[in-house]
């Protein structure tokens, strides 16, 4: 059988090079990225086949928009040889930056509940005041102001939040942050959270008390 002409010039439309290398220089968004999401969902099969022998897989969530590649945790070759090399590097976050995201999370969850927008979008101030919570307190507000801005820019860089142009000091929450912080991790992050919440009330009776003594 022969293909039709629109058939056959849809797929010479089609360039597994530009997905493939989309995805790899990082997420693609169906907002930011239409051309090459036009491609990888045009090529999904042929980019999968493409990634696999490296060890990857894509993972693309058509209904929030995103695609990504994801190591697979067991990529090792038929013959028993050693594990391929990682080319997706593991990120080691430090408790705050993962309180910030476990923050977002919990208030993408929120948003998604009673809101019909697709875009939660938070003020620097809004940000400030969730982490603020959780921090010890400081007579110091510029200096605890700038450690959550420090904060912030990494999450920015991580690429789960983005600045909305011309606001000033506002910022999208990613919807891939769905992706990455799961109910499981929130879960574990939870109780590492009521942790460092006892040990900060601790911190502060000590404080109180060698107050009260002076």
């Amino acid at each position: 059988m022969t293909a039709s002409p629109t058939t056959a010039s849809a797929a010479t439309e089609l360039d597994l090079p530009i997905a493939v290398t989309a995805l790899m220089k990082g997420v693609v968004y169906r907002d930011t990225h239409e051309a090459a999401w036009r491609h990888l969902l045009g090529l999904r099969p042929q980019v999968q086949d493409y990634v696999a022998v490296m060890g990857l897989t894509v993972v693309i969530d058509e209904a929030e928009g995103y695609a990504f590649l994801r190591q697979h945790e067991d990529a090792e070759a038929d013959d028993g040889q050693p594990p391929l090399p990682r080319l997706i590097p593991r990120r080691s976050l430090s408790f705050h930056v993962s309180l910030l995201l476990a923050l977002l999370r919990k208030k993408l969850a929120e948003f998604d509940a009673s809101d019909s927008d697709t875009r939660l979008i938070l003020t620097r101030a809004q940000i400030i005041d969730l982490v603020r919570l959780f921090l010890p307190s400081s007579s110091n507000e510029a200096r605890l102001v700038d450690q959550i801005d420090a904060y912030i820019k990494k999450v920015v860089e991580l690429g789960f939040l983005r600045p909305v142009k011309d606001s000033g000091s506002a910022y999208e929450v990613r919807r891939i942050l769905k992706a990455f912080v799961d109910g499981q991790w929130l879960a574990g992050f939870d109780q590492r959270l009521r942790e460092y919440a006892g040990s900060l009330a601790e911190g502060d009776a000590d404080q109180a008390a060698e107050e009260a003594q002076e």
